[in-house]
């Protein structure tokens, strides 16, 4: 074993990026304060999932990092949760951030 090689974390797996993405989106919400259906919220998580699925390397790179990863998200998932949900960018922003910690 080299001695970089315990450092190293496994990419997640698909379960747990689903999950996270989840929880995530249930923080915002909560943050909102405001009554988001389900059927949207399950879109929504879909819609994240894909994106974070499809950005893999870039937000594995930056895990420790969660400044970046909530500018990437403010970036690439924000408008278009926002324009599903029907709701201000710059609140979901906001409560994304709150709750995320970035």
């Amino acid at each position: 074993m080299k001695p970089n090689e315990k450092h190293k974390a496994p990419l997640p797996s698909p379960r747990g990026i689903r999950r996270a993405c989840s929880r995530e989106l249930y923080r915002t919400v909560k943050r909102l304060g405001v009554y988001i259906p389900p059927e949207r919220l399950t879109e929504a998580e879909e819609l994240y999932f894909k994106k974070v699925v499809g950005n893999l390397i870039y937000i594995f790179e930056h895990r420790d990092n969660k400044k970046k990863q909530a500018d990437w998200w403010e970036e690439h998932v924000a408008p278009d949760i926002a324009k599903l949900w029907q709701i201000d960018e710059g609140a979901l922003v906001r409560a994304f951030r709150s709750g995320y910690g970035g």
